[in-house]
């Protein structure tokens, strides 16, 4: 299956700073590339779990010994890591944004290129769909998850003519909610503005913040002192978060500091924030928001 060139790939294999023998996870699985290029640095006795709630990706499982993919939500890393006997990790990768597979699927309606079906469900066997968020919800949650996942100032008329426009006829598919959308913004921002809106719906579908918010709050546990944290965002939203977690360990607030004036945080950080270069921009447009940051385990 085709899926995306995987973004910043030797950026984040090489931020793991890999022992042949170290246990690792990579918790947004997709195609494999990154997948794939940890195990080309693993020896004989190393370990790569990976997790992804698609079971599109089940698709491309590697055929190796030293290989586990677990399909759920990386937001139940914990819990499956000791299910299968690991309690601490060497190491983590994760890559935040939307499969280039995703987006050129219509049927799962992440897209606003594609005529097909508003799901944007990550795991297909999930009640919640982008249907039921654009159908159901009213004036005022619609108007907040604009505001707080999209960033739109214009959220409260997107969201009135939404609830106004359903009324005649459910909006079942993309082409009907970027038909209302057009109709309010102007043709040289339509396709940002779509984006966003998209954006927003689908983050309220698969609760991106929660999920991502879960999955950090147990990293201080399972990687050992001195492991390494790679973590790529796509939008402020989750780079804000993975920034605020990675100097403080928290996302609100700061750190309580102790008789001595000092912190004691869970993870560093290790170098500057990594983008990608202009030439793989050229060659991987998917690649052009991308932020990775690394972190390192304290030995506290």
């Amino acid at each position: 299956m085709s899926y995306h060139k995987s973004v910043l790939l030797k950026e984040a294999v090489e931020g793991l700073k890999i022992l042949p023998d170290g246990v690792y996870v990579d918790i947004t699985f997709g195609g494999g590339g990154h997948s794939n290029a940890i195990l080309d640095r693993l020896g004989p006795a190393g370990k790569l779990i990976a997790f992804d709630q698609d079971v599109d990706a089940l698709r491309n499982a590697i055929d190796d010994d030293r290989f586990l993919l677990i399909n759920e939500n990386f937001r139940h890393l914990k819990r499956f890591l000791r299910f299968h006997g690991y309690d601490q990790i060497d190491g983590l990768i994760a890559d935040f944004g939307v499969s280039s597979h995703q987006f050129d699927q219509s049927n799962r309606g992440f897209s606003t290129r594609f005529d097909g079906t508003l799901d944007m469900r990550m795991n297909q066997s999930d009640e919640l769909s982008a249907i039921h968020v654009v159908n159901e919800y009213d004036e005022f949650e619609l108007t907040q998850i604009f505001k707080g996942y999209g960033e739109l100032r214009q959220a409260p008329i997107l969201a009135r003519n939404i609830v106004r426009s359903r009324i005649s006829s459910p909006i079942k598919t993309t082409a009907q909610l970027n038909g209302i959308v057009k109709r309010l913004v102007p043709d040289k921002r339509e396709n940002k503005i779509l984006a966003q809106i998209y954006q927003a719906i689908r983050i309220e579908v698969n609760h991106e913040m929660d999920v991502l918010k879960d999955m950090l709050l147990q990293l201080p546990s399972i990687v050992k002192p001195g492991g390494r944290i790679c973590l790529m965002s796509y939008h402020s939203l989750e780079d804000r978060l993975v920034k605020r977690f990675v100097r403080s360990g928290m996302f609100e607030g700061e750190p309580e500091k102790d008789v001595f004036g000092n912190t004691s945080v869970p993870f560093f950080k290790i170098g500057g924030l990594i983008t990608p270069s202009n030439d793989e921009i050229a060659s991987n447009s998917r690649a052009r928001s991308a932020k990775l940051r690394i972190a390192e385990r304290h030995n506290n």
